[in-house]
């Protein structure tokens, strides 16, 4: 019983850490010869800290990074104001609570991510075989036979983890739609800057116009900014070189003070918004920006990924040892409106820019993100607030300990508000009903191994089902 991911970027490593940790074999290929080096998807939103939680790597994520700084704007050398980035998008400012420990937006280079998402992996006994190229796969009823330049690899499922220009995906035939969200052109790379005080993304223009600037963002952890650049629809496109770059920086911000060097990493692109048609095609499933294309507006491209993977990783074990192949279905059923929701929020957020001309939806956070009405939502016994298939707040315990320490690992959870313990198998904690968990006394709340709720109710043999179907290896009976 095996898997092979293809890609590994953050999308493929963690669903490489899900299987990994669950005893799945994994074979994780990437057509390049290291890690990703560039800093492209830097924000985790607080969904993907809480995820990170849960697969062991928090503690080096949060060391290596920082809060977002705040944004500022010059006209020339002169600053025009210092804004922090949830007043510019129109969002309040959150504050740590018991239910949700990390209410911050993170900023962290990708590469940095990438490098501790790795080391996790290759902790729990995987190998990442750079240099090797997915070229296409035939699939049968036992398996996949996956194609490489380095020959053929045999395996139970195939996840195409391989980006926008997705390997996997064109050679499955599934359609890829949308289209361009403006005829701009976004330039993006790491560079080294100097005359620049202060740790804040440096919005840098000549008279004080946003749509001509030139952005600088401080990455945490290093002497590198991430610049940004914004090109207009027929504008001369600048050599992507370090003294392209720096003609384009006195150039729109009328300043020679500010000295680039050191260019690490460059790319140019056009923001579309595409969505593959299918995220399942049998043993071969999509995920991250393979199955969805996006602006990186509102941070939630690399966030979105890292959530389609923690959804799929639990999903693919199961199955492995031998739940319900409809399980694999529902990957898609609850991912694919997730992923049309993040190209609507971000296409408004790139319009919108940093103008505040409205607030921007609190699902920027992904901590809003239900499967409501999905294949896996179950029963639900009473009025409250939080239902089934809503992401299951963190608490504390009169132990000390938190909800997402008993959470944290492969396992499901049970919650008991009143109810007489049941052993079924799983940990369980009891519990009294609160603001966070508004259920009536006497419920059970079962909690999935990707910390949704698969259920609210007060019948034994409505959890008992839950797990026999979708937990073969852990499920046991109550005693």
């Amino acid at each position: 019983m095996s898997v092979v991911v293809a890609g590994a970027g953050p999308t493929g490593l963690t669903l490489a850490i899900e299987l990994a940790r669950r005893g799945v074999p994994v074979r994780v290929l990437d057509r390049a010869q290291t890690l990703f080096p560039g800093s492209r998807g830097k924000g985790l939103q607080p969904r993907t800290l809480e995820v990170f939680d849960d697969l062991g790597v928090i503690g080096a994520v949060l060391a290596a990074g920082e809060p977002f700084p705040p944004m500022r704007l010059y006209r020339g050398a002169e600053v025009v104001w210092t804004k922090p980035i949830y007043e510019l998008l129109g969002l309040p400012e959150l504050a740590a609570t018991p239910a949700v420990p990390y209410p911050f937006t993170w900023l962290i280079p990708q590469w940095r991510t990438d490098q501790i998402l790795a080391a996790r992996f290759v902790e729990l006994g995987g190998v990442i075989e750079f240099g090797t190229e997915v070229t296409g796969f035939a699939q049968d009823d036992d398996g996949v036979t996956v194609q490489t330049d380095h020959g053929p690899v045999r395996a139970d499922y195939l996840v195409g983890a391989d980006g926008g220009r997705s390997t996997v995906r064109k050679v499955s035939g599934v359609e890829f739609l949308g289209g361009a969200l403006t005829e701009e052109r976004i330039i993006v790379g790491d560079v080294r800057a100097s005359g620049l005080d202060g740790r804040c993304c440096h919005l840098l223009t000549r008279d004080g116009d946003q749509a001509t600037r030139f952005s600088l963002w401080n990455l945490a952890g290093t002497e590198h900014f991430q610049l940004v650049v914004t090109m207009a629809p027929g504008a001369d496109p600048p050599a992507l070189t370090l003294g392209g770059m720096q003609e384009l920086l006195e150039q729109r911000s009328g300043r020679r003070d500010v000295e680039l060097s050191d260019l690490r990493w460059i790319s140019e692109y056009r923001v579309n918004l595409l969505m593959a048609q299918r995220f399942r095609m049998g043993r071969v499933l999509l995920a991250g920006d393979a199955a969805h294309v996006h602006s990186p507006a509102g941070g939630q491209g690399v966030n979105t990924g890292v959530q389609d993977a923690y959804n799929l990783g639990w999903k693919l074990a199961a199955v492995l040892a031998g739940a319900p192949d409809e399980l694999l279905d529902s990957y898609a059923a609850e991912r694919m409106p997730v992923a049309a929701n993040v190209l609507q929020l971000s296409g408004a957020l790139h319009r919108q820019g940093f103008a505040a001309t409205g607030p921007a939806p609190s699902a920027i956070h992904q901590l809003d993100i239900s499967y409501r009405g999905g294949p896996l939502a179950g029963e639900v016994r009473g009025p409250g607030v939080l239902q089934s298939g809503d992401r299951a707040p963190d608490g504390l315990l009169p132990d000390g300990r938190r909800l997402f320490d008993v959470f944290r690992g492969p396992h499901w959870t049970l919650l008991e508000f009143g109810r007489a313990a049941v052993d079924f198998g799983v940990p369980r904690v009891r519990l009294s009903p609160g603001p966070d968990y508004d259920v009536p006394a006497g419920s059970y709340v079962l909690v999935r191994p990707d910390g949704h709720i698969a259920a609210i109710t007060d019948q034994p043999e409505a959890i008992r089902e839950q797990l026999r179907r979708f937990d073969p290896v852990r499920a046991g009976s109550p005693s």
